[in-house]
C-alpha cells in the first residue's frame, strides 16, 4: 500500500522544464555579466554553452508479505509484511566551450546591419540596438574601447539615436529588404543579404517633421529621398547610409567601458577610468553597479576579484537593454560543432 502511493506524475515534467529553463536563463545572464566585467579588467572572456540537459528518473517499488501458522503462538509471530519505494533523480548537464571557428563566427564577426534593423522593426528599441551593436553611422561615432582617446564618441551620434527612437515610436520608421536571389535550401548562413533600405514616412505633426528633418541632416540624405539604402562600412556614397556594426565582443565592451568599478582598482592600475556619457545621453545603456557585498535583490549578480557586480532589479531600462544583448548573443551563435565537451553530473 505504501509503495503504491509514489508515482511519476505528468506535473513533474512541467516542474522540471520550467525549473531548468529558468536556471539556464539565470546562468546565461550571470555568464554574460562575468564576461563584461572580465573585459572591463582586461581579462579574456570565456563562453561555455549548455548543449544538453538530461534529467533521468528511476522509480523502484516492491512489496513483500507472508505468514506461518503456529496456533499456539501470538499473531505477531506468524504474520509479516513490508513495502518499499524509492525515487532516484540523476540530472546531467553537458557544456561545450566555444573556441576556434565557432567562436570567431559567433563573437568576432560583425553583426549584419539588416539584422539590427529587422529587430528594430520587430519592436525592439532602435536606440538600444544601435548603442550596443553599431560603432558608427556615416562617420558619427559611438563610444568605443577604453584605450581610445575619443572614447565617449560623438554627441551627434546619440542625438541621431534619440531622433530615430522618436520616429520609431511614431511609426514613421520602416525597413525594406530586397534579395537579389533566394537562399539555397538549408544554407541560410551563406544567403544573399540583398539590399536594405531605410524608409522615413512623411510626418504629420510639426514636431515629428522637425525630428525627421534633423535625422536627414545628421545622416546626410536629401529631403526628397523616401528610400535610403543602408550599406555596411564607415562611409557611404551620396544618398546612402553607412552603418559600421560591431561584433558581439564589441557589444560586450560597450557595457564594460561604463561599468562602475571601485576607485581603488582604477588608481591601482587594474582597470581604466570609466567612459562617461556625452550629448543627450545621460546614462549608460546598462547600469552595472559594484560593491564589496552581494546585493540582497538583483536582476543578476556575479563576483569578480572579491568585488560584486550587479544590475538592479528595479532598473527597467537596464534590464531591457540587457535582454536585448542576450537576444543578440542568441542570434549570433553559430551551430555547435564537435569539440571539447564538459559533462557535469549533478548530485
Amino acid at each position: 500500500m505504501l509503495g503504491g502511493c509514489l508515482s511519476l506524475e505528468p506535473s513533474r515534467l512541467n516542474d522540471d522544464q520550467v525549473g531548468y529553463s529558468q536556471a539556464l536563463g539565470d546562468a546565461d545572464k550571470r555568464q554574460t555579466l562575468l564576461n563584461v566585467v572580465r573585459l572591463r579588467y582586461g581579462d579574456s572572456p570565456t563562453f561555455l554553452e549548455a548543449s544538453q540537459v538530461i534529467s533521468a528518473y528511476q522509480l523502484q517499488q516492491n512489496a513483500t508479505g507472508g505468514f506461518e501458522l503456529f496456533p499456539a503462538a501470538s499473531a505477531g509471530t506468524f504474520l509479516n509484511s513490508g513495502a518499499t519505494a524509492q525515487l532516484q533523480q540523476s540530472p546531467t548537464f553537458t557544456f561545450q566551450p566555444l573556441t576556434g571557428a565557432q567562436f570567431a563566427q559567433s563573437f568576432i564577426h560583425p553583426l549584419p546591419p539588416a539584422d539590427l534593423l529587422s529587430l528594430a522593426i520587430g519592436g525592439l528599441p532602435i536606440d538600444v540596438l544601435f548603442r550596443l551593436g553599431v560603432q558608427s553611422i556615416n562617420g558619427l561615432n559611438n563610444a568605443s574601447a577604453l584605450t581610445n582617446v575619443n572614447a565617449s564618441g560623438s554627441a551627434e551620434f546619440f542625438l541621431l539615436l534619440y531622433d530615430l527612437r522618436q520616429l520609431q515610436i511614431a511609426g514613421l520608421l520602416n525597413i525594406t529588404l530586397q534579395r537579389e536571389s533566394p537562399p539555397a535550401k538549408g544554407d541560410q548562413q551563406h544567403a544573399d543579404p540583398g539590399r536594405v533600405y531605410l524608409t522615413l514616412a512623411p510626418a504629420t505633426a510639426s514636431d515629428q517633421t522637425a525630428v525627421e528633418t534633423e535625422v536627414r541632416r545628421l545622416i546626410g540624405v536629401p529631403t526628397a529621398a523616401t528610400q535610403i539604402e543602408v550599406v555596411y562600412g564607415r562611409y557611404a556614397a551620396k544618398g546612402q547610409v553607412a552603418i559600421f556594426t560591431r561584433s558581439i565582443l564589441g557589444a560586450l565592451e560597450q557595457l564594460a567601458i561604463q561599468t562602475d568599478v571601485p576607485a581603488a582598482d582604477v588608481s591601482g592600475g587594474l582597470t581604466q577610468t570609466t567612459v562617461g556619457n556625452i550629448g543627450v545621453e545621460h546614462r549608460p545603456v546598462v547600469v552595472i553597479h559594484s560593491g564589496a557585498t552581494k546585493p540582497a535583490d538583483a536582476f543578476t549578480a556575479v563576483e569578480y576579484r572579491q568585488t560584486w557586480f550587479w544590475i538592479a532589479s528595479d532598473d527597467f531600462d537596464s534590464k531591457l537593454a540587457y535582454t536585448v544583448l542576450q537576444l543578440l548573443l542568441a542570434l549570433s551563435r553559430a551551430p555547435s560543432a564537435a569539440g571539447t565537451v564538459v559533462t557535469i553530473p549533478a548530485h
